[in-house]
């Protein structure tokens, strides 16, 4: 193992690295566009620098070392606010889905791509009738020779009017096929004929999520990740990813919208009180979690229902800090148009993406707790 596989050799390295390389977003910059090209300057930095490809096997492009030189790299760049949280955690969500399931050389070709920020990726999994409970999406594709004919529609894609590629989900099975065993996942360039994308603008009044259709679009046989029907357990596999390293990114943010509340209450002349140690605790409490989940994942055990509890932890957490934003800093929310306003609309949304707070409750009463279905 090399100085630099070491996790506290890596972050001194990495943090010397960034103060002396400025990587700052533009000054009044703030539209969704300019988050994408910052999100895209970064990554294409770090990756020239070799700080992208830490923890990422070497047949994928990578430099190898542990995973969790991945989570440390993503907290530093989160929590200077060099890069939002949302684009950056594609990341880690979709990556390691392509190095398991795409084949060896279709990886090897695709994810120096976007981890070098040369192009983004999309994940298509909801739909308008299967958002948490994905076992009944409807979004079909069928074989004709060589080729996938797909037709359907995703929502709440985060992105995609930026996104070059799309990790989609489709049911392949007959009538007969159980659900879970019918869903076959693709790997689809986005400006296939047939594909459109439509942004959605929403009560935060950012267009983050986007309609995309599938319309007759055709997708060659070698773009199927796995095999038909291993897109159920590709999922499964995704969701804790999602759940982990990205989770840390977030983690990384909203510690640094705690220290601007701090600022802020203190330039104000108000005493810091027990409403912001309760959030803070908050806080505290899914950092913990979430560092046992890292280390989980860098010693190369399988993460599972186990990371619902994480989950559970950041919602209430993030609800939580931006509750006490509302309360201590009083019409920011609702008279003015600033940054607190926009996350706090965000926040609300905690406990309905990446699936429902009551849909978290139910995996860890039934396949951690055992407690059975009802």
């Amino acid at each position: 193992m090399t100085e630099l596989h070491e996790p506290a050799a890596f972050r001194t390295a990495l943090r010397t690295w960034l103060d002396e390389n400025d990587l700052t977003p533009p000054p009044g910059e703030d539209s969704l566009d300019a988050h994408q090209a910052q999100h895209l300057r970064v990554l294409k930095a770090l990756w020239d620098a070799g700080w992208m490809r830490y923890g990422w096997p070497e047949s994928a492009g990578g430099l190898g070392g542990p995973d969790i030189l991945r989570a440390i790299v993503g907290e530093e760049i989160v929590g200077r606010r060099l890069d939002h949280p949302g684009p950056y955690s594609m990341l880690e969500v979709l990556t390691p889905t392509m190095i398991d399931y795409a084949r060896p050389e279709l990886a090897a070709e695709m994810v120096p791509k976007l981890l070098s920020g040369q192009e983004s990726w999309c994940q298509g999994f909801s739909e308008p009738g299967a958002g948490s409970d994905l076992a009944s999406l409807t979004t079909r594709a069928e074989q004709r020779g060589d080729t996938w004919v797909i037709n359907g529609q995703k929502v709440w894609t985060s992105f995609a009017q930026y996104a070059t590629r799309c990790v989609l989900l489709t049911r392949t099975g007959g009538p007969d096929t159980p659900a879970h065993q019918s869903i076959t996942a693709f790997f689809v360039d986005l400006d296939t004929p047939g594909i459109s994308v439509r942004p959605l603008r929403t009560m935060h009044d950012v267009d983050e999520f986007c309609e995309v259709y599938f319309d007759d679009v055709v997708v060659d046989e070698s773009r199927m990740l796995g095999k038909p029907g291993d897109g159920w357990q590709l999922a499964m596999d995704l969701l804790p990813y999602e759940r982990s390293t990205c989770f840390w990114q977030r983690i990384a943010y909203l510690y640094s919208r705690f220290d601007a509340l701090v600022d802020e209450v203190k330039r104000q002349g108000q005493a810091i009180d027990a409403e912001m140690g309760d959030a803070y605790l908050a806080l505290h409490t899914l950092r913990c979690r979430s560092r046992a989940t890292q280390h989980r994942l860098a010693e190369g055990q399988k993460l599972g229902p186990d990371t619902s509890i994480d989950k559970v932890l950041l919602a209430g957490a993030e609800q939580q800090l931006f509750d006490t934003v509302r309360n201590l800093l009083p019409g920011v929310i609702e008279l003015d148009d600033t940054e607190w306003r926009t996350e706090y609309l965000y926040s609300r949304a905690a406990t309905i993406y990446g699936g429902t707070g009551e849909v978290q409750r139910n995996i860890i009463a039934r396949r951690l707790l055992d407690l059975g279905k009802e």
